[in-house]
Order: C-alpha cells, then sequence, then structure tokens
C-alpha cells in the first residue's frame, strides 16, 4: 500500500510540502499573464470602436417603425409622418409574391397613414361620390386629381380598393373574420380587385397570409406583451418572493445548516409528491369529460397553450415525469445517506465562512451590474450593425420587363432611361443592404460582437469566482478563527484579482469565449443544413456540437478551480490550472463524496425554492387564491407570467447559492491542501476546524479502500 501511493501521486503531480511560512492566500505575488492582459485591453478598445462605427451607421428606427416605399419612417416623431403611424399597403395581394422571399418587401406602393381604412371603397366609386376625400388619404403624398382613372392605378398613385383592415405590428392588414363558416372582410364576401371583377375573399386571405407568413406568430408576440404588460407588477411582486425566500434560506442555513439540509430535502419530496397528487386529481376530474381524451399527437401544435390543460394525455404525462423524478431522487438520498452526513458537515463550515464574510452575499449584486453592462452593449451594438444597411431601392414592374429588380435612385428614376424602356415600373423601397466595403463586413462584426460578449461576460463571472475564492481561503488558513481574518477579506481578494491576475482571468475567459463562439456558429450551420439531406453532414454536426458542449463543461469545472488556486497562490493561469487538476486527481474519491453530493443538496435547494414560488404563482394567476382584496389580472395566456416568475426565481436562487457552491469548492481545495501539508500534529496543526477533521477519517478510509483496490 505504501508503494502505491508515491506511485500514484507521481502520475498525478507532486503534493504540497510542508511550509511553516504559508499562512493562506499569498500578499507578495506579481502580474500574471500580462500579455493576455494586453490583449484583452486592445481587444475593448476595438470593441469599442465597433460599436462607436456602428453607432454612427445604424438606425434602430428600421427595427421600430414600418418603412414606406420612399424608405421614410412611418410614426417617427420630428418627420412629415409623425402623425401616420401605420403602413398601408396598396395591394395586399400582390405580397404573395416570391419577391416578398427574395427582397423582404411586397412588390405594392406602401404610404404612412394615419388609421387604416374601416371601410369598403372602390377608386371608382369614390371618385364620383362623397368619400374622394375620405379616400384620398390612402394615396401617395402630394397627390392631385388631374389624371384619368386608368393613368391614376397605373402610375399606382392611389390604390383600386380599400379594405377594413385592422393594424398588427404597425402594418394594415385585412380585418378578416368568419361569420356562420364564410370568411367576410367588414360585411363583404366579395371584393372588386380594381379593374371591374370581383373575387372572393379566400383569395385575399391567402394573399394576407402570404404576405405575412409569420402572422400568427407575431399575434401571439402581441398576446404575450400585453400579458406583460398587465402582469408585471405582480411577476415583480413574485420574484422579490423568491428573493426573501432564497435570503431566508441562506440566514437559517448559517444557524441551522444540518437541519435546514434535511428540512430541504423533506420539503423537496413534499412538494414533488403534492405535484403528483394535483396531476392525478385533474387527470380523473377530467375522466368523462367531451374531447379530454384526444391526444397530443392528434391536436397538434397550438398557441394557446390552455388547450392542452384540458386534455387527460397532458396531465398523465406531467404526473408520469414528476413521478419518475420523485423516485430519482429518493433512490439518490437512499445510497447518498452516509455522504450526505459528510456533505451536511461540510456545509455547516461554509456556513460559518460566509458567517464571517457576510458581506459575500451581496457580491451577486456586482456581477449582476456588470453582466447587465456586458448585455446592454452587445445588444445595442448589434441592434446597431444590423440597421447600418442603407436603403436600397429597386424597380419593381407587375409586367415582363427586363429592369426588374434593378437598383435605382427615386429622385431621378421618372427622368431616367428606365422609365422610357418600362413605362408601368415603380423605383419603390426595397431593403436595407449595401455594397460598401463596411457593409460586406457587418457579418464579421455581428460574430466579433458576440464573441467579445463571450469573452467580457466570462471575465465578470471569472472576477466573481477569483474574489470569493480568495475570500473563502481566508477563512480557512486563519489557525485562529476569526481571530486571523484580515479585516475586508472580500474587498482585499478583489483588489488582488484586478491589479496581479486581470491578465490569468482574461485568458481563462478566452479559452472559454472561443469554445462559445464555436458553438454559436455550429448552431448557425446546423440550421443552414436542416433542409439537406445529407445524413452524414447531419450525423457530424451532432457529434461536433456534443463535443464541444463537453469540452465548454469541463473547460469551466477546470477554470473555477484554477480560479481557486489562482486567489491562493497568484500563479499564473496554466500553472494554476494543472496544480487544481492534479490536486482533484490526488483526490479524486473525496472529489465524488462531497463536492458533489453538496451540488446535489445545492440543486434541491434551488427546486424547493422555485417549486414554492411556481405553485404559489400557478395557484394565483389562475385565480384559484387571492392576495387580500386582489386578484390576478385577466390573461390571454397565464403561463406567461408563471413561466417568468419561474425562471427569475431560480436565476435569483441561483445567485445566492452560488456563493455557497464558491464557499464550497474553496474550502473544498483548501482541506485538500491542507491534508497534503499537515499531519495534525502540534508542530504541524491542520488549519481545518474540528467537524473537518471527522471528513478527514471518513475520507481517509474510503480512499484506502479505493488504494487496495487499484492494487
Amino acid at each position: 500500500m505504501g508503494d502505491e501511493r508515491p506511485h500514484y501521486y507521481g502520475k498525478h503531480g507532486t503534493p504540497q510540502k510542508y511550509d511553516p511560512t504559508f499562512k493562506g492566500p499569498i500578499y507578495n505575488r506579481g502580474c500574471t499573464d500580462v500579455i493576455c492582459c494586453v490583449f484583452l485591453l486592445l481587444a475593448i478598445v476595438g470593441y469599442v470602436a465597433v460599436g462607436i462605427i456602428a453607432w454612427t451607421h445604424g438606425d434602430p428606427r428600421k427595427v421600430i417603425y414600418p418603412t414606406d416605399s420612399r424608405g421614410e419612417f412611418c410614426g417617427q416623431k420630428g418627420t412629415k409622418n409623425e402623425n401616420k403611424p401605420y403602413l398601408f399597403y396598396f395591394n395586399i395581394v400582390k405580397c404573395a409574391s416570391p419577391l416578398v422571399l427574395l427582397e423582404f418587401q411586397c412588390p405594392t406602393p406602401q404610404i404612412c397613414v394615419e388609421k387604416c381604412p374601416d371601410r369598403y371603397l372602390t377608386y371608382l366609386n369614390a371618385r364620383s361620390s362623397r368619400d374622394f376625400e375620405y379616400y384620398k388619404q390612402f394615396c401617395v403624398p402630394g397627390f392631385k386629381d388631374n389624371k384619368g382613372v386608368a393613368e391614376v392605378l397605373r402610375d399606382g398613385d392611389c390604390p383600386a380598393v380599400l379594405i377594413p383592415s385592422k393594424p398588427l405590428a404597425r402594418r394594415c392588414f385585412p380585418a378578416i373574420h368568419a361569420h356562420k363558416g364564410v370568411l367576410m372582410v367588414g360585411n363583404e364576401t366579395t371584393y372588386e380587385d380594381g379593374h371591374g371583377s370581383r373575387k372572393n375573399i379566400t383569395d385575399l386571405v391567402e394573399g394576407a397570409k402570404k404576405a405575412n407568413g409569420v402572422l400568427e406568430a407575431r399575434q401571439l408576440a402581441m398576446r404575450i406583451f400585453e400579458d406583460y404588460t398587465v402582469s408585471w407588477y405582480w411577476i415583480i411582486i413574485g420574484l422579490v418572493i423568491a428573493m426573501a425566500m432564497s435570503l431566508l434560506f441562506i440566514i437559517l442555513l448559517r444557524f441551522l445548516a444540518g437541519i435546514m439540509v434535511w428540512v430541504m430535502i423533506i420539503m423537496v419530496i413534499l412538494v414533488l409528491g403534492y405535484g403528483i397528487f394535483h396531476c392525478y386529481m385533474e387527470y380523473s376530474r377530467l375522466r368523462g369529460e367531451a374531447g379530454s381524451d384526444v391526444s397530443l399527437v392528434d391536436l397538434g401544435f397550438q398557441t394557446d397553450f390552455r388547450v392542452y390543460l384540458h386534455l387527460r394525455q397532458t396531465w398523465l404525462a406531467f404526473m408520469i415525469i414528476l413521478s419518475i423524478l420523485e423516485v430519482i431522487i429518493i433512490l439518490l438520498l437512499i445510497f447518498l445517506r452516509k455522504r450526505i452526513l459528510i456533505a451536511i458537515a461540510l456545509i455547516k463550515e461554509a456556513s460559518r465562512a460566509v458567517g464571517y464574510v457576510m458581506c459575500s452575499l451581496l457580491y451577486p449584486l456586482v456581477t449582476f451590474f456588470l453582466l447587465c453592462l456586458c448585455i446592454a452593449y452587445w445588444a445595442s451594438t448589434a441592434v446597431f450593425l444590423s440597421t447600418s444597411n442603407e436603403a436600397v431601392y429597386k424597380i419593381f414592374d407587375d409586367s415582363s420587363c427586363s429592369l426588374t429588380a434593378k437598383t435605382c435612385n427615386p429622385e431621378t428614376f421618372p427622368s431616367s432611361n428606365e422609365s422610357r424602356l418600362c413605362p408601368n415600373a415603380r423605383c419603390q423601397f426595397a431593403f436595407y443592404g449595401g455594397e460598401s466595403g463596411y457593409h460586406r463586413a457587418l457579418l464579421g462584426l455581428q460574430i466579433f460582437n458576440a464573441f467579445m460578449f463571450f469573452w467580457l461576460a466570462n471575465f465578470v463571472l471569472a472576477l466573481g469566482q477569483v474574489t470569493l475564492a480568495g475570500a473563502f481561503a481566508s477563512y480557512y488558513w486563519a489557525l485562529r478563527k476569526p481571530d486571523d481574518l484580515p479585516a475586508f477579506p472580500l474587498f482585499s481578494a478583489f483588489g488582488r484579482a484586478l491589479r496581479y491576475h486581470t491578465g490569468s482571468l482574461a485568458f481563462g475567459a478566452l479559452i472559454l469565449a472561443i469554445v462559445q463562439i464555436i458553438r454559436v456558429i455550429l448552431e448557425y450551420l446546423d440550421q443552414r443544413l436542416k433542409a439537406a439531406e445529407n445524413k452524414f453532414a447531419k450525423c457530424l454536426m451532432t457529434c461536433l456540437k456534443c463535443c464541444f458542449w463537453c469540452l465548454e463543461k469541463f473547460i469551466k469545472f477546470l477554470n473555477r478551480n484554477a480560479y481557486i488556486m489562482i486567489a491562493i497562490y497568484g500563479t499564473n493561469f496554466c500553472t494554476s490550472a494543472r496544480n487544481a487538476f492534479f490536486l482533484l486527481m490526488r483526490n479524486i474519491i473525496r472529489v465524488a463524496v462531497l463536492d458533489k453530493v453538496t451540488d446535489f443538496l445545492f440543486l434541491l435547494g434551488k427546486l424547493l425554492i422555485v417549486g414554492s414560488v411556481g405553485i404559489l404563482a400557478f395557484f394565483f394567476f389562475t385565480h384559484r387564491i387571492r392576495i387580500v382584496q386582489d386578484t390576478a389580472p385577466p390573461l390571454n395566456y397565464y403561463w406567461v407570467p408563471i413561466l417568468t416568475v419561474i425562471v427569475g426565481s431560480y436565476l435569483i436562487a441561483h445567485g445566492f447559492f452560488s456563493v455557497y457552491g464558491m464557499c464550497v469548492d474553496t474550502l473544498f481545495l483548501c482541506f485538500c491542501e491542507d491534508l497534503e501539508r499537515n499531519d495534525g500534529s502540534q508542530e504541524r496543526p491542520y488549519f481545518m476546524s474540528p467537524e473537518l477533521r471527522d471528513i478527514l477519517l471518513k475520507g481517509s478510509a474510503e480512499e484506502g479502500k479505493w488504494a487496495e483496490a487499484e492494487e
């Protein structure tokens, strides 16, 4: 046995030796990975330059406001269309043309109007009636009634027909509805095409659908937006409740770690059990109701998710999923019961560390603020880059003109040679684009924008991990706790990280960002290859995505432990990563016994908070409970605020538990270092608390069994 252990250590590095001068995080340290620090600063300068260029050329109004045939915005303040917020199509049926897919613009004149048409009216009838003044507001700006009817319609000065319409996403679409099984627009089942013939409304419906292929998606988005506008107040209250529960749980964990862990385990089992019971009751209640036995496959996809809750099969699926999750958790608890007792001792030690560094609970707010800055800069730059194209005008002609789809200048087109060759052609706005070098480089700039976002976001997360690791390492290596703790361990660790290790943090974040941007590119390529029938390409793409996903997880794990070693010893990134990896390999049994079991317990804590808040949100937004005199607002989809509260609650709980998670990981590595440096004698005393010595005895016994198995 004694011969095997040195051989094992030889394969995984050299254990740390006893050093009487070592008292925790080293204060006399130097700058590490300076080259990466320089690269990061240069990249940030370049990122700022890209942002300035994007802000100079970009125009977010192109996303917010619709654009007429002249490339002018509808409804924007300070323009002549300020009081005309809606876009009106002269002939919506022409939007069914394939040019819509190729050019992203309907081949029909479009103007900005104050309001959408509310009546059915033809140009021929309006001209000979009192409705002509009303009709003229839907003609091109500056229209003068000095042409014949045929000339007006030929030149596209006015639409041939007005159809009752409703605004959707600031665009006028026919107000189509069904009456006794007959499709109608207003009170009409047919419409006149402007040439004296009448057509069925069904033709108009098909054209309208093709004009807006994502009409249902837009309607869904608008309804979701409406739900947010009426429920945002209650969503914030739900998130505040989640924050209060997380903070209360962390505080109780500080003083009652053992009891809280078992309460957490029991509560998770009870919450899942109630979920199973509720699903069963709903499943039983729907027995015999008309339409409840329709299968999910037969029903297909529905934008109104409430429909699924009227199916027995939905509740059966929920019940099966929750039952499987309940069984898995119970089995894990049975097989890990001894290791859970060991992990509870480590959580108690982490609770004491957090108690002495209470300001560490507020540090996630700093990380959240910095991440918000990164997200805001990335999103604004992406929007400005995507809207920095110039207005491109092209020739549109209903007849067979050879110049159709050629670029043109709307100011000179009436007197140009193209206008004489194609008398019926129109020069109108087609899309936003450009042929300059800047416009050709837009895709590359967007990739650089995404890459810098990943790099800076990972840097912010790394800074938080090093800061927390330095503070908790100061606690562990204080022989007399808390007397030997520095005055401000968190601020000291934050200062050391920025002053000495910006380059190392940038190095680790850079490696992770490269892997993440490759994953984004693979996802983009996968979307482009979905239409292909090449099975080999699909298989290769799936394998690459899986491999890079695993690589990202491994790099995150390695970086996290490397940052702990950086916080303690002040070494560069590569040295810290190597030492952390070998240290974990030399204590691989303890990694499985302690580290991962505590992660599992923290996951149960998150599930408890999320489940409790989620159940409360479900009962409230489905009008099953009231808070004082208030009740939930009427919603299109009550799952919108419920899912928002659940996701937000998980993020909030994860933010609080991440402090404990980092504390446990730091104490675990320090614990392994302490075992190698010291032996518990008076000359070489352990820095760990007496509770952790019990973990030492159990860990050593399990390691001895593992070594015997290896022998």
